[in-house]
């Protein structure tokens, strides 16, 4: 495992669509390990290939409770109910935070590292991570979201 270079807010890669993942090879799984290594040793909660200059439809979750990790592969949403705020960041915009609104509950289909399709129906804290690491696949920022200003903590 190694660890990747995070992206940073103004580099080209992060604003455009990634493509569709179509190998489940051993490249794929060195990527997601190193992906899950960046993420963890940066203390995020979710990362997508993107932010690591890899523009793939992408992207690992770990919310340090009994559920995680995720990994989501050429995801899709198949429902999203209700509405929340929540105060963001982004390991890409690193010391920024922002209001951002999101579903409040969703329903998502994705395949596993092993190209297994699976559907997870996700809530709250989970909700707002899936839908932030979904941006990042289509070029999008939390901050081109956010409501109000952006401000440090």
């Amino acid at each position: 495992m190694a660890l990747r270079q995070i992206l940073h807010d103004g580099d080209p890669t992060l604003r455009k669509k990634s493509r569709p993942v179509t190998k489940f090879d051993d490249r794929l799984q060195m990527l997601i390990d190193d992906m899950l290594d960046t993420m963890y040793a940066s203390d995020g909660v979710g990362l997508a290939a993107p932010q690591v200059g890899v523009l793939r439809r992408l992207f690992v979750i770990d919310l340090q409770d009994e559920k995680g990790p995720y990994v989501m592969i050429n995801p899709r949403f198949i429902k999203q109910e209700g509405t929340q705020i929540y105060s963001e960041g982004c390991l890409s915009v690193p010391g920024l935070f922002g209001d951002v609104e999101r579903p409040e509950r969703l329903t998502i289909e994705a395949q596993d590292r092993n190209g297994e399709t699976y559907t997870l129906d996700a809530e709250e804290l989970l909700a707002v991570c899936i839908c932030h690491e979904y941006d990042h696949l289509d070029g999008i920022l939390f901050k081109d979201k956010v409501k109000g200003e952006l401000h440090s903590q």
